[in-house]
């Protein structure tokens, strides 16, 4: 079923008795063309795109629980591509102008909202810092402005400005950066894709892979072997876990990221907003709830929970930005389990291994990422060469030196 206007208005005439499931709930078959492991955002776009850009349908999406319960349903919904480095730029606005026009490609309300991303600073040098980010994104043709004091006091007037620790000296802002229903943009993929013959195949957990004469030819699972002629891993947070059964020593920490929603309130907040002086970032829901994070929880850890200490830290960044916020009841947390690579950028390449292909590596961007990553990975599985605005995404840039340390994007070694 198409959705458009006419078929909500039928089937608000008929009782909606006629929608149909969002996508087939598939049983796995014994081989695949290419299998895909890991039903969320990334795998589920890699999937798509396969099907609808390369003509390659005989794909299987493996996920070891429900569509939607990893990490694309478990983070704080932004969209930006306000980046410094060439390695990164490209690809981030790539993944921005596929978001723009994502709803209508795959026919599904993902709930796109470009309200804009400001990023505060607070002294000299990060003015300085942020206009050189400014100018090297609009050398890539990104949009972006530096904003004074003022600009930002006419956006944000509810910031403190004058009386807290740090003062808010302006921003750099990034108004086609903003927001998407997380888990409406995991269940767009999953139809599209499922309408185009790949099969999503839930609570399939890969416990091993088959190999034959030092190629991978298929996977171990729950529901049996499956044999492919490809294999891509897109698992984020169990990547060094999953590469660990094909003897693959990875670049990889597994951290929680918690994320946090208030109780609802009236609109208030009207874009995504992010405080220079510490690591916090918020923006409000379309049910009212503020929605805020911060770091990652300091210790390695496959729980999707977090600890007290981090609560903390994240309020206190906060009630330095805005006061006001300590007078809001917190709601709900959750967290989700972030594949942080030793320089801060993804990875999208081939392995050692014949036949096995990684995406992994996303740090803090991995939902921003999700159209341009499902997109190259696709491009990669189908051609076996990097698209060029992943070229720089090598595994074995860690070996060679070449790394993409894209300072504010992900984690350093020193700070684990």
């Amino acid at each position: 079923m198409r959705f458009s206007v006419l078929s909500l208005a039928r089937e608000a005439l008929t009782g909606h008795r006629g929608w149909t499931p969002t996508w087939r709930d598939a049983a796995p078959r014994d081989a695949y063309d290419v299998v895909i492991i890991g039903g969320g955002g990334h795998g589920l776009a890699t999937a798509y795109y396969l099907a609808k850009e390369f003509g390659i349908r005989n794909v299987a999406v493996l996920e070891k629980g429900w569509i939607g319960g990893g990490n694309v349903g478990r983070n704080t919904t932004i969209i930006r591509s306000n980046y410094l480095l060439p390695g990164n730029e490209p690809f981030y606005e790539q993944a921005m102008k596929l978001w723009e026009g994502l709803e209508q490609d795959f026919n599904y309300n993902a709930m796109v909202s470009q309200r804009g991303v400001l990023n505060l600073y607070h002294s000299d040098a990060q003015r300085d810092a942020y206009a050189r980010r400014g100018n090297a994104m609009r050398l890539n043709g990104v949009d972006s402005e530096l904003l004074d004091r003022d600009g930002v006091r006419a956006m944000a007037p509810f910031l403190t400005f004058d009386d807290a620790r740090f003062p808010i000296q302006g921003g750099l802002l990034q108004r086609r950066g903003g927001t998407a229903r997380h888990d409406a943009v995991a269940w767009g993929y999953a139809r599209g894709a499922s309408d185009r013959g790949v099969d999503i195949v839930q609570h399939c957990e890969v416990t091993g892979f088959l190999r034959e004469a030092g190629r991978v030819v298929g996977v171990e699972t729950t529901r049996g072997t499956i044999r492919a002629g490809k294999i891509g891993m897109a698992v984020a947070g169990h990547s060094s876990r999953v590469a660990g059964m094909a003897g693959l020593r990875l670049p990889i920490e597994s951290h929680v990221l918690q994320a946090f929603v208030s109780e609802g309130i009236k609109p208030l907040i009207p874009g995504v907003i992010t405080f220079g002086a510490g690591h916090f970032y918020i923006s409000q829901s379309d049910k009212g709830g503020l929605v805020f994070g911060g770091d990652i929880d300091g210790y390695n850890s496959y729980a999707q929970r977090g600890n007290l200490a981090v609560v903390e830290d994240v309020c206190e960044g906060g009630m330095a930005l805005m006061p006001m916020i300590g007078r809001l009841r917190l709601l709900r947390s959750w967290g989700g389990i972030m594949d942080m690579s030793m320089d801060g950028s993804p990875i999208i390449d081939r392995t050692p291994v014949d036949g096995l292909y990684l995406n992994a590596g996303w740090c803090y961007g991995g939902f921003k990422a999700t159209p341009a990553s499902g997109f190259c990975f696709a491009h990669l599985l189908a051609r076996d060469e990097p698209h060029p605005v992943a070229a720089a995404f090598r595994l074995d840039r860690f070996a060679s030196g070449h790394l993409i340390d894209e300072k504010g994007a992900g984690a350093q070694p020193n700070l684990h």
